[in-house]
């Protein structure tokens, strides 16, 4: 092993961790391995940023756009109108939930088309009187069984195809990857809608209702004359209690304001409506010479009116609210904002909330205008849920969008023009129509994903270039003496959906992709098929909610475990295999 390979293993080993750990977010994990490989000459400087003009990144981008435009359409809010009509049992329903969540994959981004149809499920869960566990984990594992079917499906197919065409053959076209993407997410709709969904644990999702009785922490007081708070402005009651305290609305000359502004001014005989702790309230009350107002229970209606709305909305894996806290953001004064209540792997969180570390799952019950609420949570990136009203999108444009991504779509298709060619072109007419803004355009890129993929093509590029990934390759051939190709297939698909599994999926592509075509080289195959073994393991998993953002997603609206997922995931990775591998040789021959 030279002195270069050690490096490039060490960075790659480090790497691992990194992501594993989950300490760093990928994006920064995946620059730390450009530097290291730039500092250490594996990669020429003028070559290490290459990757971010990689026709791989470029595509995943232009499809993240066009996935909003498609969602501003209203062709989402048409067909969950129309499913929500469907009759027949919970396999019937899955079938068709999972059925049109994995058709959006194929064209859509794969956690957009799950966070469209999420409502839907929980809807449909709801008037089934099911938990909502039963839905949500077979929509997540759709999007990502649909993903596969097209280039431009997921990321890892995308990436898969610029490997070949480093290798020296034309990149994957739009439709090559159906004929075994689409046999595998069939057979794993089957199985899901089937028997899958009997595996998943029953567990309480966290919208219900006995979850979020935010009543018992709702009181009433009264601002007597000698009041300390009288003259003050609403923020300055948290200098009278430690543990903080939530001004949910204001009665004043008996008028009820829910949400008043951060800029009232206290004054005599308002009545102030908190949410707030027992031992906090006595406090409160009595340094700042308050009285208890003796009043009847208050419900959760009664937080809201005609203005200002409850809601529950769950964090998205992009969403501005991951990692940050409701003070370090000031909900309350940046956006109008009260966070009531948060509710993490099936229980509701009981410390201050403005304190909590909010996670990408996490169930927020919030209190807003209902006018601005639809706008608040675009920009948060907070996906509502059940609540169909909050369109997160404009008034249905139907035809115009859909012609248009179906053009670049055939044009693609048929090799007229580069895929990222033909995309680009279709964001810009679209910007241009007005069917999607340029503040949305900007706000669809996912891009963390888009620094990933940027920094580890390089990083990929070394893994080949030293020879690191031929002496992986060579290993596998020595233990694999006896083995066939087809065997060393199955190995290379294993790994891929292991890797998948603790990683981010294009970061699996990125890392196998080079070993597979060194093995496949090594064997004196066709690179095609472990190309296409890779994309699909890269887009199996399905035995951790941390492999795909879409896991995570409905994580907390599902009430899962950590251990939920394997139950059923394990069973499609078997099923997987067991129907991509026959598929691949088929469509794919391993000889030249």
């Amino acid at each position: 092993m030279s002195i270069q390979q050690a490096v490039i293993f060490a960075t790659l080993l480090l790497t691992l961790v990194l992501f594993v750990a989950g300490r760093w977010r990928y994006d920064v994990v995946a620059l730390l391995a450009l530097m290291i490989v730039t500092l250490t000459g594996l990669v020429p400087p003028e070559r290490a940023f290459s990757g971010f003009g990689n026709p791989a990144v470029i595509t995943v981008a232009a499809v993240l756009v066009l996935s909003r435009a498609l969602q501003n359409s209203g062709i989402v809010d048409l067909i969950g109108e129309r499913l929500l009509q469907l009759r027949g049992g919970v396999t019937v329903q899955l079938a068709a939930l999972t059925g049109i969540v994995a058709a959006l994959s194929a064209f859509m981004n794969n956690i957009g088309a799950l966070a469209l149809m999420m409502p839907v499920a929980l809807q449909v869960a709801r008037r089934r009187e099911l938990p909502a566990s039963v839905f949500l984990m077979p929509l997540a594992f759709a999007s990502l069984l649909g993903g596969m079917t097209t280039l431009i499906g997921t990321p890892p197919n995308i990436i898969a195809a610029s490997f070949r065409a480093q290798a020296g053959a034309p990149p994957f076209a739009m439709f090559d990857f159906t004929p075994v993407g689409l046999g595998v997410a069939l057979a794993g709709l089957l199985f899901i809608s089937i028997v899958g969904w009997r595996l998943i644990p029953r567990r309480r999702g966290q919208t219900s209702a006995d979850l979020f009785e935010v009543e018992k922490y709702i009181t009433e007081v009264r601002l007597p004359e000698d009041s300390r708070l009288v003259g003050k402005r609403l923020p300055q009651i948290n200098a009278f209690v430690e543990n903080g305290v939530n001004i949910l609305g204001l009665v004043r000359d008996g008028v009820r304001r829910m949400a008043p502004s951060p800029k009232t001014i206290f004054t005599a005989g308002d009545i102030l409506i908190l949410q707030i702790d027992a031992a906090a309230l006595e406090s409160l009350v009595a340094k700042a010479r308050l009285e208890l107002v003796g009043s009847e229970r208050i419900v959760r209606e009664d937080l809201q009116s005609d203005e200002i709305t409850l809601l529950e909305a769950v964090v998205m894996p992009d969403s501005l609210l991951a990692g940050e806290t409701a003070f370090s953001l000031d909900l309350r004064r940046q956006h109008g904002i009260n966070l009531l209540a948060i509710a993490r792997g099936g229980s509701r969180l009981r410390a201050r909330l403005d304190r909590i570390r909010l996670r990408p799952g996490d169930v927020l019950l919030l209190q807003c205008h209902a006018q601005t609420a639809r706008d608040i949570l675009a920009t948060l990136g907070c996906l509502p849920l059940a609540q169909r009203e909050l369109r997160i999108g404009q008034p249905q444009r139907l035809i115009p969008p859909i012609a248009i991504f179906a053009a670049a779509l055939l044009l693609a298709a048929v090799g007229l023009v580069p895929v990222q060619i033909a995309f680009v072109a279709a964001v810009v007419i679209m910007v241009m129509g007005g069917f999607v803004s340029l503040r949305e355009a900007y706000d669809s890129i996912d891009w963390p994903i888009i620094i990933l993929l940027g920094a580890m093509i390089p990083v990929g590029e070394a893994l080949e270039t030293t020879g690191a990934a031929q002496l992986i390759a060579g290993t596998l051939l020595q233990l694999g003496d006896r083995v066939s190709p087809a065997a060393m297939l199955i190995i290379v698909l294993v790994f891929t959906m292991f890797l998948s599994d603790i990683i981010n999926n294009a970061a699996a592509v990125v890392l196998t992709a080079p070993i597979a075509i060194s093995v496949a080289q090594g064997l004196g195959a066709s690179t095609d098929p472990f190309l296409i073994a890779v994309a699909i393991g890269a887009s199996c998993a399905f035995l951790t909610p941390i492999g795909h953002q879409s896991n995570t997603l409905v994580m907390g609206p599902g009430g899962y475990k950590f251990g939920d997922y394997w139950r059923m995931g394990l069973f499609l990775e078997v099923i997987v295999v067991l129907v991509a591998v026959p598929l691949i040789m088929i469509f794919w021959p391993l000889g030249r």
